[in-house]
């Protein structure tokens, strides 16, 4: 398995690039099964959680094409329209196809989905959606079924605004007879992206990034060309990376606006954050200054920079409060940093962090995406040498990551035991 050995103490200094966004590139990768034809994806990050969705499609009968960043995805030999557990329980993203394929086919067998433990993120809400739609729906030996001669248009208002039951939903109602009423939808960037990429194949949608979205149903799409968003996680992790490190890092290709939340608090922490069209530079001279989080739906912080931000509070000057709110089971990266002479006590869902001046080099474990790169970033500012061990967590979204981090002077190796 492979592990990175990471030395500490060294600034990060210059430009790193954000990658495009795994969380934009899964559903858009999933929508190309709505229409046949060769639809063609610019941006899309080598990542693990990438290659499980292309296989995924090609496992159901699309064609497949990847160059660089770049995937072209022909969805017009589709033969089957049942995707095995053996993908499913490798990326929760994979019950993307259940929409799409309803819509499109009438039909869809998916197995439930995986990912990483972080807590409770039940189906239930894609499977009520779609019933609101029309979808006779049953569950069997670990399986959904779902089957419609033809979905109908609804109103639909989501418990919680998921999103994944939101681009679920959407991709489901695009080939919907009449119009389509998500309210209280989840309004991340990704959906926009969605959003953005349907519309180009010939959908219309509208209200995305807000909490209504309508969607009016059509007979046909078309193929398009779509260029995703730049990644706004991997961006406040590097955001994070320069301060935890008191480097000067200038992030491109990213889109401020994604990352508010997150500028608003490194600021109130003491650290310098300008921004510019496609750019942010982030320059830290000293200790952060402790600040509390309560992590929320967007806009709000998001929940996978948390783990991220309370490594960066684990160095404050002063106590700091995160509060998580969105996943029961995202405190696992705090054992973790103890290990590494982090003062972070539990009560339920919410870390109380006394700041200490320093973090000490240990052996640690990823538990899951967001925690590895907790864990990388405590790391880089520790002293003496750190090993993480189960990086493959950090693979599936995070890419080159130390590639990345050693050009802007880090002292990181990846090894294979």
């Amino acid at each position: 398995m492979p592990r990175l050995m990471i030395v500490g103490g060294h600034r990060l200094l210059g430009r790193v690039k954000v990658s495009g966004s795994k969380n934009a590139s899964l559903p858009v990768l999933a929508a190309a099964l709505l229409c046949p034809g060769r639809c063609v994806i610019a941006d899309v990050p080598e990542l693990s959680d990438i290659a499980v969705m292309c296989q995924a499609l090609t496992c159901l009968g699309a064609r497949v094409q990847r160059a660089g960043g770049q995937v072209e995805v022909d969805a017009s030999c589709v033969n089957t329209l049942e995707l095995n557990d053996e993908l499913t329980r490798r990326m929760r993203a994979s019950n993307l196809v259940l929409g799409p394929l309803l819509a499109r086919f009438g039909r869809a067998v998916v197995a439930y989905p995986g990912g990483c433990n972080i807590g409770s993120r039940p189906m239930n809400l894609h499977l009520k959606g779609l019933k609101m739609l029309g979808a006779e729906i049953s569950e069997r030996y670990g399986y959904i079924y779902a089957t419609a001669e033809r979905l109908v248009g609804a109103e639909i208002i989501l418990d919680m605004p998921s999103v994944g039951a939101t681009e679920n939903l959407i991709m489901a109602a695009v080939h919907a007879a009449g119009v389509t009423v998500i309210k209280n939808a989840a309004r991340e960037p990704e959906i926009v992206d969605l959003q953005n990429f349907l519309n180009a194949m010939g959908a219309r949608v509208r209200g995305a990034g807000t909490d209504v979205i309508k969607i009016e149903g059509v007979e046909r799409l078309e193929p398009a060309r779509h260029t995703v968003i730049p990644d706004r996680i991997e961006a406040g992790t590097h955001m994070i990376a320069a301060a935890i490190t008191r480097g000067d890092v200038c992030i491109t290709n990213v889109i401020p606006e994604h990352v508010e939340s997150l500028t608003a608090k490194l600021r109130e922490a003491g650290v310098q954050v300008e921004s510019g069209d496609d750019w942010i530079r982030v320059v830290a001279g000293g200790r952060p200054r402790a600040v509390d989080v309560r992590t929320l739906y967007y806009p709000g912080f998001p929940t996978d920079l948390q783990p991220q931000f309370m490594a960066l509070m684990a160095l404050a000057e002063g106590t700091s409060i995160i509060s998580e709110t969105i996943f029961e089971n995202r405190f696992k990266h705090v054992s973790e940093l103890r290990r590494m002479g982090a003062d972070i006590n539990l009560e339920g869902h919410t870390a109380i962090i006394k700041g200490v001046p320093r973090l000490s080099g240990a052996v640690v474990e990823a538990s899951d995406l967001r925690a590895g790169a907790a864990l990388v970033l405590a790391a880089l500012a520790a002293e003496n040498g750190s090993i993480i061990e189960n990086v493959e967590h950090i693979d599936r979204g995070y890419e080159k990551l130390e590639r990345k981090y050693n050009t802007l002077g880090a002292r990181i190796m990846r090894v294979h035991s």
